[in-house]
């Protein structure tokens, strides 16, 4: 599961196993879990985390979304 950023209390990554997905990451913290697609942003499932804090995930997400994508083609090489 490589990390690839990590802002505030979130840790952004992918598990290496779903590469044969659409391009998305992860973001957890503590217990919370959220999936984000990244062409184009949106939120794919959450578990734990309120809506007004998934908003401000997804800016992170938006405002990240050139770095998540570069790293998601270097990881899985498409």
């Amino acid at each position: 599961m490589p990390t690839v950023m990590r802002i505030g209390p979130y840790r952004f990554f992918f598990f290496s196993n779903k590469g044969d997905e659409p391009h998305h990451i992860h973001v957890q913290r503590d217990r919370c879990l959220a999936k984000f697609w990244l062409s184009p942003v949106a939120l794919a499932s959450s578990t734990g985390f309120a809506s007004t804090e998934l908003r401000s995930i997804e800016r992170h997400v938006t405002n990240n979304v050139d770095t998540l994508l570069e790293s998601w083609h270097g990881h899985f090489g498409r």
